[in-house]
Protein backbone atom coordinates (compact mmCIF):
# COMPACT_ATOMS: atom_id res chain seq x y z
CA UNK A 1 0.00 0.00 0.00
CA UNK A 2 1.56 3.27 -1.11
CA UNK A 3 1.40 6.34 1.14
CA UNK A 4 -1.24 8.13 -0.95
CA UNK A 5 -3.41 5.00 -0.98
CA UNK A 6 -3.01 4.71 2.79
CA UNK A 7 -4.21 8.30 3.27
CA UNK A 8 -7.08 7.83 0.80
CA UNK A 9 -8.34 4.70 2.56
CA UNK A 10 -8.32 6.40 5.96
CA UNK A 11 -10.23 9.35 4.53
CA UNK A 12 -12.80 6.98 3.01
CA UNK A 13 -13.23 5.42 6.47
CA UNK A 14 -13.75 8.90 8.01
CA UNK A 15 -10.54 8.63 10.03
CA UNK A 16 -9.01 12.06 10.61
CA UNK A 17 -5.68 12.23 8.78
CA UNK A 18 -4.18 15.71 8.32
CA UNK A 19 -0.85 16.95 6.98
CA UNK A 20 0.81 16.83 10.40
CA UNK A 21 -0.23 13.21 10.95
CA UNK A 22 0.98 12.29 7.45
CA UNK A 23 4.38 13.79 8.35
CA UNK A 24 4.43 11.81 11.62
CA UNK A 25 3.80 8.54 9.78
CA UNK A 26 6.61 9.40 7.36
CA UNK A 27 9.02 10.17 10.23
CA UNK A 28 7.99 6.97 12.00
CA UNK A 29 8.77 5.01 8.83
CA UNK A 30 12.16 6.69 8.45
CA UNK A 31 13.12 5.96 12.07
CA UNK A 32 11.84 2.39 11.79
CA UNK A 33 14.05 1.68 8.77
CA UNK A 34 17.04 3.42 10.34
CA UNK A 35 16.86 1.58 13.67
CA UNK A 36 15.93 -1.71 12.01
CA UNK A 37 19.47 -1.92 10.65
CA UNK A 38 20.77 -1.98 14.23
CA UNK A 39 18.24 -4.06 16.14
CA UNK A 40 16.07 -6.09 13.75
CA UNK A 41 12.72 -4.57 14.71
CA UNK A 42 10.71 -6.05 11.83
CA UNK A 43 11.12 -8.20 8.72
CA UNK A 44 8.54 -6.01 6.96
CA UNK A 45 10.54 -3.01 5.83
CA UNK A 46 9.65 -1.78 2.32
CA UNK A 47 7.59 1.38 2.43
CA UNK A 48 4.63 -0.23 0.67
CA UNK A 49 4.59 -3.15 3.12
CA UNK A 50 5.01 -0.98 6.23
CA UNK A 51 2.15 1.34 5.26
CA UNK A 52 -0.13 -1.61 4.54
CA UNK A 53 0.88 -4.47 6.83
CA UNK A 54 1.88 -2.32 9.82
CA UNK A 55 0.32 1.16 9.69
CA UNK A 56 -3.05 0.40 8.09
CA UNK A 57 -3.37 -2.95 9.84
CA UNK A 58 -2.82 -1.28 13.22
CA UNK A 59 -5.60 1.21 12.51
CA UNK A 60 -8.23 -1.36 11.53
CA UNK A 61 -9.18 -1.64 15.21
CA UNK A 62 -10.80 1.80 15.04
CA UNK A 63 -12.63 1.39 11.73
CA UNK A 64 -15.69 0.10 13.57
CA UNK A 65 -14.66 0.88 17.14
CA UNK A 66 -13.44 4.06 18.82
CA UNK A 67 -10.88 3.65 21.57
CA UNK A 68 -11.65 5.26 24.89
CA UNK A 69 -10.21 5.70 28.37
CA UNK A 70 -6.84 4.26 29.29
CA UNK A 71 -5.37 1.94 26.64
CA UNK A 72 -2.56 -0.66 26.87
CA UNK A 73 -0.69 -2.14 23.91
CA UNK A 74 0.73 -5.49 25.08
CA UNK A 75 3.89 -6.68 23.33
CA UNK A 76 4.21 -3.43 21.43
CA UNK A 77 7.45 -4.43 19.72
CA UNK A 78 8.33 -1.76 17.17
CA UNK A 79 5.19 0.16 18.14
CA UNK A 80 2.32 -1.68 16.50
CA UNK A 81 -0.53 -1.02 16.89
CA UNK A 82 0.16 1.60 19.59
CA UNK A 83 2.13 4.26 17.70
CA UNK A 84 -0.19 4.47 14.64
CA UNK A 85 -3.18 4.68 17.01
CA UNK A 86 -1.47 7.49 18.93
CA UNK A 87 -0.72 9.41 15.72
CA UNK A 88 -4.38 9.26 14.73
CA UNK A 89 -5.60 9.88 18.31
CA UNK A 90 -3.04 12.30 19.83
CA UNK A 91 -5.11 12.69 23.02
CA UNK A 92 -5.21 8.93 23.62
CA UNK A 93 -3.97 7.86 27.08
CA UNK A 94 -1.68 5.04 26.00
CA UNK A 95 0.80 2.70 27.67
CA UNK A 96 3.16 0.45 25.69
CA UNK A 97 4.25 -2.81 27.31
CA UNK A 98 7.34 -4.46 25.84
CA UNK A 99 9.75 -6.97 27.50
CA UNK A 100 12.65 -6.31 25.09
CA UNK A 101 14.84 -3.47 26.40
CA UNK A 102 16.23 -2.44 23.00
CA UNK A 103 12.75 -2.17 21.55
CA UNK A 104 11.72 -0.06 24.53
CA UNK A 105 14.57 2.34 23.79
CA UNK A 106 13.32 2.56 20.20
CA UNK A 107 9.77 3.26 21.39
CA UNK A 108 11.02 6.04 23.65
CA UNK A 109 12.90 7.54 20.71
CA UNK A 110 9.74 7.50 18.62
CA UNK A 111 7.75 9.17 21.40
CA UNK A 112 10.35 11.92 21.72
CA UNK A 113 10.76 12.47 17.97
CA UNK A 114 7.01 12.60 17.32
CA UNK A 115 6.41 14.90 20.28
CA UNK A 116 3.86 12.68 22.03
CA UNK A 117 2.51 13.27 25.52
CA UNK A 118 0.35 11.07 27.77
CA UNK A 119 2.16 7.91 26.69
CA UNK A 120 4.46 5.64 28.74
CA UNK A 121 6.71 2.71 27.86
CA UNK A 122 7.05 -0.17 30.35
CA UNK A 123 9.89 -2.65 29.99
CA UNK A 124 8.21 -5.67 31.61
CA UNK A 125 6.54 -8.96 30.83
CA UNK A 126 2.75 -8.95 31.04
CA UNK A 127 2.65 -11.60 33.79
CA UNK A 128 4.88 -9.37 35.96
CA UNK A 129 3.27 -6.07 34.99
CA UNK A 130 -0.15 -7.35 36.12
CA UNK A 131 1.00 -7.53 39.76
CA UNK A 132 0.74 -3.74 40.09
CA UNK A 133 -1.70 -3.07 37.25
CA UNK A 134 -4.45 -5.65 37.56
CA UNK A 135 -7.76 -4.55 35.99
CA UNK A 136 -6.39 -1.07 35.28
CA UNK A 137 -7.14 -0.55 31.59
CA UNK A 138 -10.34 0.30 29.73
CA UNK A 139 -8.95 -1.23 26.54
CA UNK A 140 -6.10 -3.73 26.14
CA UNK A 141 -4.79 -4.56 22.66
CA UNK A 142 -2.54 -7.40 21.50
CA UNK A 143 -1.17 -7.88 17.99
CA UNK A 144 1.07 -10.72 16.77
CA UNK A 145 2.13 -11.61 20.32
CA UNK A 146 0.98 -15.20 20.89
CA UNK A 147 -1.85 -17.65 20.09
CA UNK A 148 -5.18 -16.35 21.39
CA UNK A 149 -5.56 -18.65 24.45
CA UNK A 150 -2.13 -17.50 25.68
CA UNK A 151 -2.77 -13.87 24.79
CA UNK A 152 -6.07 -13.87 26.67
CA UNK A 153 -4.44 -15.07 29.88
CA UNK A 154 -1.88 -12.29 29.65
CA UNK A 155 -4.31 -9.52 28.70
CA UNK A 156 -7.73 -10.06 30.31
CA UNK A 157 -6.35 -9.77 33.89
CA UNK A 158 -5.14 -6.27 32.93
CA UNK A 159 -8.55 -5.27 31.57
CA UNK A 160 -11.17 -3.55 33.72
CA UNK A 161 -14.53 -5.22 34.28
CA UNK A 162 -16.76 -4.02 31.42
CA UNK A 163 -13.57 -3.02 29.59
CA UNK A 164 -12.47 -4.53 26.31
CA UNK A 165 -9.66 -6.68 25.01
CA UNK A 166 -8.92 -6.52 21.28
CA UNK A 167 -6.84 -9.18 19.53
CA UNK A 168 -5.53 -8.42 16.04
CA UNK A 169 -5.25 -11.73 14.24
CA UNK A 170 -4.44 -12.98 10.77
CA UNK A 171 -5.96 -15.59 8.49
CA UNK A 172 -6.22 -18.20 11.29
CA UNK A 173 -8.07 -15.86 13.63
CA UNK A 174 -11.35 -17.79 13.64
CA UNK A 175 -9.54 -21.07 14.26
CA UNK A 176 -7.70 -19.49 17.20
CA UNK A 177 -11.00 -18.16 18.54
CA UNK A 178 -12.51 -21.66 18.55
CA UNK A 179 -9.54 -22.94 20.57
CA UNK A 180 -9.86 -20.04 23.00
CA UNK A 181 -13.44 -20.65 24.16
CA UNK A 182 -12.38 -22.25 27.45
CA UNK A 183 -9.90 -19.44 28.16
CA UNK A 184 -12.56 -16.80 27.48
CA UNK A 185 -14.94 -18.50 29.92
CA UNK A 186 -12.38 -19.05 32.70
CA UNK A 187 -10.99 -15.51 32.45
CA UNK A 188 -14.51 -13.97 32.52
CA UNK A 189 -14.69 -12.64 28.99
CA UNK A 190 -17.40 -12.64 26.35
CA UNK A 191 -16.98 -12.26 22.61
CA UNK A 192 -18.53 -8.96 21.57
CA UNK A 193 -17.64 -8.87 17.89
CA UNK A 194 -15.39 -10.37 15.23
CA UNK A 195 -14.50 -7.88 12.52
CA UNK A 196 -13.14 -9.30 9.26
CA UNK A 197 -10.89 -7.01 7.25
CA UNK A 198 -9.73 -7.76 3.70
CA UNK A 199 -7.29 -5.57 1.80
CA UNK A 200 -4.31 -5.98 -0.53
CA UNK A 201 -4.91 -9.72 -0.68
CA UNK A 202 -4.76 -10.04 3.11
CA UNK A 203 -7.41 -11.37 5.48
CA UNK A 204 -7.40 -10.07 9.06
CA UNK A 205 -9.68 -10.68 12.03
CA UNK A 206 -10.02 -8.22 14.90
CA UNK A 207 -11.58 -10.02 17.86
CA UNK A 208 -13.33 -7.84 20.47
CA UNK A 209 -13.85 -9.42 23.90
CA UNK A 210 -15.71 -7.71 26.74
CA UNK A 211 -14.57 -8.42 30.31
CA UNK A 212 -17.86 -9.28 32.06
CA UNK A 213 -16.47 -9.99 35.54
CA UNK A 214 -13.22 -9.99 37.50
CA UNK A 215 -10.65 -12.50 36.30
CA UNK A 216 -9.87 -15.05 39.07
CA UNK A 217 -6.67 -14.19 40.89
CA UNK A 218 -5.15 -17.54 39.90
CA UNK A 219 -4.54 -15.99 36.47
CA UNK A 220 -2.22 -15.26 34.88
CA UNK A 221 -0.04 -18.21 35.78
CA UNK A 222 3.73 -18.13 35.20
CA UNK A 223 4.58 -17.86 31.52
CA UNK A 224 6.10 -21.35 31.42
CA UNK A 225 2.79 -22.80 32.64
CA UNK A 226 0.76 -20.60 30.27
CA UNK A 227 2.83 -21.76 27.31
CA UNK A 228 3.06 -25.40 28.37
CA UNK A 229 -0.64 -25.86 29.12
CA UNK A 230 -2.77 -23.13 27.50
CA UNK A 231 -6.27 -22.79 28.94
Amino acid sequence: MLENEFVKRLQEKNIDINSNKIKQFELFYQLLTEYNKKMNLTSIITKEEVYGKHFYDSLTVILNNHLHGKVLDVGSGAGFPGIPLKIINPDLALDLLEPNQKKCLFLKTIIEELGFSNITVYNQRAEDFVISNRETYDVVIGRAVAPLPILLELCLPLTKTQGEFIALKGLNGLEELKKAQNAIKLLKGKVKDVDKQEYDGLTRYNIYITKINKTPKDYPRTYNKIKRTPL
